[in-house]
């Protein structure tokens, strides 16, 4: 499998990432033979999140790591936190540092390879967090830190306290979910994919070397469901059919691979736990599209060229 490297770290890592939000719906027993299962594929990327099923899902990932003395090493865990589920966002020093130890005792590991703190907190002094992330990075709990959710100038207000590089932001991006490069096409427009969204991120990140790792890639609105075989969508998914046939792979492939094509070479987090789906997506490395192709998937989404 081909690989980038995360923003400014030293890590190589796999264009596909395995999202780890629904290991909670898995048994020990069965999560065990899907992480060995991704591994075998060259998914070695893990994210976590302390919410993710409460933490069951770092739970029971970490029963399987405790089954296995050495795994650890071979793979690389990333987690988030800063989310207080329906009551607010907490990014103060003492929650992020509380965090972290929650996410090490659950996942039964010793250190994080990346941090991100989860969603912009309003009340966030950028100071706190440069404490925390310092202390983190300094007691090796933490090698990389990111974030997740944030735009710009939310990004340079903590950029301007700390003392180490932001590598990462998690963003919502798919075929449907697109604002990021529609904004940048319908610029100075009336229309609705003109509205910036989230302060033309795209660029930002590509000009910072910060990766962007894309959520909910195959999902349309916020959690309403996949687009692929949605009769929502029939045209979408008459044309990533039909390219899918050409390639001799699957619409899953050819949607996953049109994120891929994208030159801020992005990296896919896929929440899939079927290995047969992540074999799908770990397809779309080989497949390269044609820019006339990525235009016209792009376009049978019901976008629009200005």
């Amino acid at each position: 499998m081909n690989t980038i490297k995360l923003g400014k770290s030293s890590m190589d890592v796999p264009r596909i990432a395995v999202g780890c939000m629904r290991m909670n719906g898995l048994s020990v027993s069965e999560a065990d033979q899907f992480i060995h299962g991704a591994m075998d594929k060259g998914l070695n990327f893990f994210d976590h999140a302390d919410i993710y099923g409460g933490g069951d899902a770092e739970r029971i990932f970490g029963k399987v790591l405790e089954m296995h003395p050495g795994m650890r090493e071979k793979m690389i865990l990333q987690s988030k936190a800063g989310i207080v589920p329906g009551v607010m966002y907490n990014n103060s020093k003492e929650y992020l540092l509380n965090a972290v130890d929650g996410i090490l005792e659950r996942l039964q590991t010793e250190y994080l390879d990346v941090f991100l703190i989860h969603r912009p907190d309003p009340l966030v002094e950028p100071e706190e967090v440069a404490e925390a992330f310092h202390a983190l990075k300094a007691s090796g709990k933490v090698r990389y830190f990111g974030v997740s959710n944030h735009r710009p100038m939310q990004m340079e207000l903590l950029s301007s306290c700390l003392q180490e590089d932001l590598i990462v932001d998690q963003l919502q991006f798919s075929i449907t979910n697109s604002n990021m490069v529609r904004s940048g096409m319908e610029v100075n427009m009336e229309t609705e994919g003109a509205c910036d969204r989230d302060g033309s991120v795209l660029d930002y990140c590509r000009c910072k070397n910060i990766t962007i790792q894309t959520w909910s890639p195959f999902q349309y609105g916020m959690f309403e469901g996949p687009f692929l075989g949605n009769p929502k969508f029939a045209e979408l998914n008459a044309v990533l059919d039909r390219i899918a046939e050409k390639y001799g792979v699957s619409s899953t492939t050819i949607a996953a691979a049109w994120i891929l094509r994208h030159p801020a070479k992005m990296q896919i987090l896929s929440g899939s736990m079927k290995l047969s789906r992540q074999e799908e997506i770990c397809q779309a490395d080989a497949v390269i599209l044609t820019r006339e192709e990525w235009y016209e998937i792009y376009l049978s989404a019901g976008h629009i060229l200005p």
